[in-house]
């Protein structure tokens, strides 16, 4: 972890002054991760998520999230590790480097309760890099920096990107997790927005030069939003 903590911090300094750029935030999670810096353009990258519950004593205590990226996304990190084994240094190295990105922006997640933040550590509890077929998989657990009792107000997430030049999306309501034991006293549901056709066609207009505004929050708009609700 200590190599980890070294790259978020380098990570974190370069991305620090602009965090909304169309350039930065294309960067972060899409192609600065596996394409050089010209290579980016229209249409976006996707990440297709799973997430589960991680919890202990009737306590939330995590997030444990899956990300498989596109194959486009996905060519040129493949292609660096494509003859190594997935327990190699190389993979070790690769996946450092990405989950260095994905936390010097906070886990690219908002989770609140009662309307209020709640906080998670800057490290991540486990993570790894893997593939599936053509494409590259990112599976890390984002814990809470203190644990949430489960009953109460219900607790609302969200992972996305701010810029909406990453898709980032939950396929349906099966791609959410409750571990077995809280079936029956928990209910986890998927809350899928509908923005309207102009801001649909907005969002697809813009090219690798081109920024939303910031106080648009247009990834914010097509944010998938997460209820947990237990009893």
């Amino acid at each position: 972890m200590t190599d980890l903590w070294a790259l978020i911090m380098e990570k974190t300094s370069l991305y620090a002054r602009n965090r909304r750029s169309s350039s930065l935030i294309t960067c972060l999670l899409a192609y600065c991760l596996v394409l050089p810096l010209t290579a980016w353009a229209h249409p976006h990258s996707f990440i297709d998520m799973q997430t589960t519950l991680v919890t202990q004593k009737q306590q939330l205590i995590g997030l444990k999230m899956i990300w498989t990226m596109d194959e486009i996304t996905s060519a040129d990190l493949l292609y660096d590790a494509q003859k190594a084994k997935t327990d190699s240094e190389i993979w070790k190295k690769l996946a450092a480097e990405v989950m260095a990105r994905v936390l010097s922006q906070h886990y690219f997640t908002d989770f609140y309760r009662d309307g209020k933040p709640v906080k998670y550590l800057d490290l991540p509890s486990e993570y790894q890099l893997s593939r599936k077929g053509d494409q590259a998989v990112l599976e890390f657990v984002m814990p809470l920096a203190e644990p949430e009792p489960l009953s109460g107000k219900p607790m609302i997430f969200s992972t996305f990107d701010p810029s909406y030049f990453v898709d980032m999306t939950y396929k349906d309501q099966s791609a959410l997790h409750l571990p077995a034991e809280l079936a029956k006293s928990c209910s986890i549901t998927l809350f899928t927005p509908k923005p309207d056709a102009s801001l649909q066609s907005y969002a697809l207009s813009l090219d690798k030069a081109d920024a939303p505004p910031e106080d648009m929050d247009l990834g914010q708009q097509f944010a998938q939003k997460v209820t947990v609700q237990c009893q």
